[in-house]
């Protein structure tokens, strides 16, 4: 699946919050692919770990946080275990994810989802879920 991607001027600032609430180093990242191979939500990323990881390299942070890839991921761990340099990237992810939520820009709005499916979920998914995509 390819993936067009406009690419905005580089944002060292953002990059370097994203480094400071993640405290990981994007830059030890050798694109070896292995990150995306593992992740059980890749196929429905539209940008895989592996490009997620080369344009903050570059420092393009806005493609990224503008893209469904931060929030798809699961924080599993897989691609964290898997990783020959030991770049854990769902906390680079979840660092993404706040900084789009300290814009107040919510992912979910827990008003829009319909009486009958708040019923059938399970309480413990909502909260999960709350806090992972409203701020």
């Amino acid at each position: 699946m390819a993936v067009t991607i406009l690419l905005r001027a580089l944002d060292g600032a953002t990059l370097a919050r994203v480094a400071e609430i993640s405290g990981q180093n994007v830059y030890k990242c050798m694109q070896c692919g292995t990150c995306s191979s593992v992740c059980p939500m890749s196929d429905s990323m539209t940008i895989t770990p592996r490009q997620a990881m080369l344009l903050l390299q570059h420092g393009h942070v806005e493609p990224v946080a503008d893209s469904e890839t931060p929030w798809l991921c699961a924080s599993c761990t897989t691609c964290e275990v898997r990783c020959p340099r030991g770049i854990e990237v769902p906390r680079v992810m979840e660092a993404i994810r706040q900084l789009k939520l300290r814009e107040n820009v919510d992912k979910v709005n827990p008003r829009a989802i319909p009486v009958e499916d708040l019923s059938a979920m399970p309480q413990i998914a909502l909260g999960a879920g709350f806090r992972k995509l409203t701020s």
